[in-house]
């Protein structure tokens, strides 16, 4: 009787574990098929028989800006992702590493900093860029992405860093190291997985954003995918539904990658503190 109890509950557990798949993979599954089929409509037909058709993404980079849409995405994420990088490495180290007046009350002015909405700052964030003539440029979209992810970062970043010993610096300073050669090859080596995730977020905010872009953003020319597929669909071309499909089909290509090629880093930060040796 005992053996079946558990037979059952591990198939109460296994069929709870693939319908919540199905939910999951169900809608990606059917935007996959939607991208490869042919006409204009979602559910004009059934996707029995596999025809399949690559005219939608043809059509996509040929009728549409999608390609001028992707890059200015790509090049705006990958900005933030390395400015963001420098920044918040060098901070949390300074916060980490040095003693200096006022930390304390920084930190905790940054700690409350982070517990705003970021919809709170949206009319200082217009009025201030317009001040610095900053709107319409990637230079002020770039400026708020850094800022606000700054606090945050900032915090978990300093957290790992001081897990990392003190006694490591001190023995590169008795070999002659600098502080830039102690944050650069080895407090940098040893903070791999969190750099790792820091940028992982970094990349994918800007990828993702809608509402700080249609805020700053104002030439046809420095459109975001965002803001360059929701003007598509709101326009006469939002009838054709299964060119939509492909289009944000692509859009998940690069996060999909990036997240594969750093899983490694970011599952060794994530268990990096549960073993005590």
């Amino acid at each position: 009787m005992k053996f079946l109890l558990q037979k059952l509950a591990t198939g109460l557990v296994y069929l709870f574990l693939l319908t919540n798949a199905l939910l999951v993979l169900g809608p990606v599954i059917w935007t996959v098929l939607a991208s490869f089929k042919p006409g204009s409509n979602m559910f004009s037909s059934s996707f029995s028989g596999w025809s399949f058709s690559l005219e939608h993404y043809v059509a996509l980079f040929q009728d549409t800006p999608y390609l001028q849409w992707y890059l200015n995405t790509f090049a705006l994420a990958t900005a933030n992702m390395l400015i963001s990088l420098v920044v918040v490495t060098m901070t949390a180290y300074v916060f980490s590493r040095y003693r200096f007046k006022g930390k304390r009350n920084v930190l905790m002015g940054v700690l409350v900093l982070q517990m705003f909405p970021a919809f709170l700052s949206m009319t200082a964030i217009y009025i201030l860029l317009s001040k610095l003539n900053m709107i319409d440029t990637y230079a002020g979209l770039l400026f708020v992405y850094v800022a606000g992810s700054l606090p945050f970062m900032t915090w978990l970043v300093k957290g790992y860093f001081d897990a990392i010993p003190t006694s490591l610096d001190e023995a590169a300073k008795i070999d002659g190291a600098g502080h830039m050669t102690i944050f650069i090859e080895i407090i940098l080596p040893l903070a791999r997985p969190i750099l790792v995730f820091v940028a992982l977020v970094s990349f994918t905010g800007p990828w993702m954003d809608f509402i700080l872009p249609t805020l700053i953003l104002r030439s046809e020319e420095k459109m975001t995918l965002a803001i360059g597929i929701f003007s598509w669909i709101t326009s006469n071309s939002a009838e054709n539904f299964t060119l939509f499909a492909a289009g944000s089909l692509l859009v998940a290509i690069p996060i999909t990658l990036l997240f594969v090629a750093t899983q490694k880093h970011i599952t060794t930060g994530l268990v990096s503190g549960a073993v005590k040796e």
